[in-house]
């Protein structure tokens, strides 16, 4: 476990954390916005481009439970430094191998290359979500998240998706080359956080079988009434924006596409929702004093909508952008409290597990937004994706509707 030195309310070791974090979502946001460009410079076939989107969050499907029980038996730490090295390592090798021009070759190796970064990230991320309880007191756990929610999504979206346009328009390598290298900063943060952080497993309790140890933290998770219904609520609102945000460049970039744009510019439209993302997840915390955890719960969720409406119903690329802006205000303060929540009712042996299985019903929904994206865009028109995305939100707004203070606090 980590030492207890909480200068200034959150510690050291805290900060190591958030630098390793903020380092590696700028990564994840240059190569957000870098795949699908590069992607759609070789076919502009609806299908194929959202393909990489579906190779990328696949593995949350495929591969977040037996993660999250391994997280639970490794050093967190170490399990973050691996992922952080095999994406650094898969993103070099990609961006090497684009300096060829083989638009269809270039297709096949990104797919690939996304799965293996897709699967790195489930590693990590299960295993960054258990360790800030470890580093940040349970009184403290809405500042801590924060803070890691507020410099990691603007990180993804506001620093990374511009660079990311900008780097592309020089040149697909270099485009993969600078996450490469950003992830490896990354990786030296965390060699720095100093002390270990395996799981703290109860007094006498023995190794089981890994399956034994996922069902025991499915269970946990499917017995808890408002963990179950959030994740539901989290996972309809991942099929709706990656349903979206696999076809969005069709619809955005280039002369003959709905909001014309180069793609810097399209970069800049994911900052749109970052500048949205910052501010939510900075007043998270007052919000949830203001109104109390259900009730902002609530309203974060709603807020989200209209960066999926405006979509369906103008081409006004200003309009479009604050519409992002405010449904980021939403994702910020939905993720910071929902964290906290699930950090403080979960016992810490079971921190990675129940964790993989809430991310697998709220992130197993992303390769299947992205391939039904892909699938009605082939079919009924990109703006059709974006009238089905509003109407899967809202229909995720019962699970939140349905939940009280006390449901959030007491956990029950």
């Amino acid at each position: 476990m980590a030492p207890a030195d909480h200068i200034g309310g959150l510690g050291s070791a805290f900060w190591w954390l958030w630098s390793a974090s903020t380092a590696s979502n700028v990564a994840d946001g240059v190569v957000k916005v870098a795949v699908p460009l590069v992607a759609v410079a070789a076919t502009r076939s609806p299908a194929l481009v959202a393909g990489v989107a579906v190779a990328v969050t696949l593995p949350w499907l495929l591969l977040a439970l037996p993660v999250g029980a391994l997280v639970d038996r490794w050093d967190r730490r170490r399990a973050m430094v691996t992922a952080n090295v095999v994406r650094a390592a898969g993103a070099g090798l990609l961006a090497l191998a684009l300096l060829g021009d083989d638009d269809a070759a270039a297709i096949g190796l990104l797919y690939a290359a996304a799965f293996v970064v897709g699967s790195a990230e489930t590693v990590h991320d299960i295993a960054a979500q258990a360790v800030v309880p470890l580093v940040v007191p349970p009184a403290q756990l809405s500042r801590g998240n924060s803070r890691l929610q507020a410099a990691e999504l603007a990180a993804n979206e506001f620093v990374g998706p511009p660079l990311g346009g900008l780097l592309v328009g020089v040149g697909a390598a270099l485009a993969l080359a600078v996450p490469a290298a950003t992830w490896a900063l990354a990786v030296l943060a965390l060699v720095v956080l100093p002390g270990t952080f395996r799981a703290r497993r109860p007094p006498g309790a023995g190794r089981t079988t890994l399956r034994a140890e996922i069902d025991e933290g499915l269970g946990y998770l499917w017995r808890h009434r408002v963990l179950r219904r959030l994740a539901l609520t989290t996972g309809a609102f991942n099929l709706a924006s990656n349903a979206t945000f696999a076809v969005l460049v069709l619809w955005a970039v280039g002369p003959r596409s709905a909001l014309g744009l180069t793609g810097t510019g399209y970069g800049l439209l994911f900052a749109a929702i970052a500048a949205g993302v910052l501010v939510g997840a900075t007043l998270a915390e007052r919000v949830e004093r203001a109104l109390g955890p259900a009730r902002a719960v609530v309203v974060g969720y709603l807020v989200t909508v209209p960066q999926f409406a405006v979509l369906a119903i103008t081409d006004d690329v200003a309009l479009v952008a604050v519409a992002f802006v405010v449904g980021g205000v939403g994702l910020g303060t939905w993720n910071v409290i929902v964290v906290s929540m699930r950090q403080r009712v979960t016992p810490d042996h079971l921190m990675g597990r129940m964790s993989s299985g809430y991310r697998l019903v709220a992130y197993g929904t992303r390769p299947l937004g992205a391939a039904l994206g892909g699938a009605v865009a082939q079919v009924l028109g990109v703006r059709a994706v974006f009238l089905l995305a509003c109407a899967v939100v809202l229909v995720g707004a019962v699970g939140p509707l349905r939940t009280t203070d006390g449901d959030l606090g007491a956990g029950s």
